[in-house]
């Protein structure tokens, strides 16, 4: 089977836990992307923080978003698989806590992100593989 490390996107980028969420939505606007891990100055994930996080979270309850840490919106632990990891465990884990993106971590450290896409890409990629023959 497929491991989240072999369909992630490798290398994400990160917003720091002190960085406005100006500045994270100024990243998204230029990487075509609806979230970030925000990590902290000793390079590990502190949270995520999602493009909706800073319509929902921030700019509905009128807060600054020159001065408002990234790290005011990210609420718990984040949920993340590791690299070494099945797919189907990514897909479970998306399921049960309702969440479309994981961080991927091996060694304690983020690697990677896989998306849904990335994991219906993964399968569909898998069931069009051609059956071999049986022979009876």
């Amino acid at each position: 089977m497929t491991t989240a490390g072999e369909i992630m996107t490798h290398d994400p980028r990160c917003i720091g836990v002190n960085d406005s969420l100006r500045i994270a939505a100024s990243l998204m606007a230029d990487l075509d992307i609806g979230v970030l891990p925000i990590c902290g100055e000793d390079s590990k994930l502190k949270g995520m923080l999602t493009d909706r996080d800073i319509v929902v979270g921030a700019v509905a309850a009128g807060m600054d978003l020159e001065t408002t840490p990234a790290s005011r919106l990210a609420q718990g632990k984040p949920v993340t698989v590791k690299a070494d990891e099945e797919i189907s465990v990514a897909l479970d884990r998306m399921q049960k806590h309702n969440v479309r993106r994981l961080p991927v971590m091996a060694k304690r450290m983020l690697v990677g992100i896989i998306s849904q896409g990335d994991i219906v890409r993964a399968l569909a990629l898998q069931a069009a593989r051609p059956v071999p023959s049986i022979s009876l």
